[in-house]
């Protein structure tokens, strides 16, 4: 298997370095090489987050170069068109609906702008669009919004159903498992 790329992106709080933690154990559960780096921002200011997840029989970076990622995950609107250019022109895209405003956004000095999912589905073949924050709370966690866009992701990789079942069950307390696991499947179904 030749290296396979996955960005995560969104906004400080979203999830994503769980995200990327929980697929990076998945990966490794299917006996694949995978190489993680993250970076953080003002994540606790509600600034970018993103975590490069890059996975094979030998992967020896953990950094994307531009045009070079199979799939963009983003937690947020915006951040897809923050970071298209690490994406694969054959690649996909997993948009979550949310809209998370900026500074300058609140601020009035900015507009938020109003045609992403349009313009990103002509450029690219495969657009996935999920309101996470609507199949969380279905699921009965609004903070389970990483896991639904992680079981979308699953639908778009090659992996066993079993293994990432097995990491959900080692990652979330028992408390958080039955609403992280409708999270998931709701999301796979999208």
């Amino acid at each position: 298997m030749d290296t396979k790329g996955i960005l995560i992106a969104g906004v400080g709080g979203q999830g994503i370095l769980l995200a990327s933690d929980i697929l990076c154990r998945v990966m490794m559960a299917a006996d694949l090489d995978v190489k993680k780096s993250e970076v953080h921002g003002m994540a606790q200011r509600g600034g970018c987050v993103t975590s490069h997840v890059r996975y094979g029989q030998k992967v020896y970076s953990p950094i994307a170069r531009k045009n070079d990622v199979d799939i963009l995950v983003s937690f947020e609107k915006m951040d897809t068109l923050r970071y298209l250019y690490f994406l694969k022109p054959e690649g996909t895209i997993i948009i979550n609906t949310e809209e998370l405003y900026p500074p300058a956004v609140n601020l009035g000095d900015a507009v938020y702008p109003e045609d992403i999912i349009e313009s990103v589905r002509q450029l690219f073949g495969i657009v996935k669009v999920v309101d996470a924050t609507g199949l969380a709370v279905r699921a009965g966690n609004i903070r389970a919004v990483n896991t639904v866009l992680l079981g979308t992701l699953s639908s778009c990789l090659p992996l066993p159903l079993e293994i990432w079942e097995t990491v959900l069950k080692n990652t979330f307390l028992p408390k958080l498992l039955e609403a992280n696991l409708k999270a998931f499947q709701l999301g796979r179904a999208v």
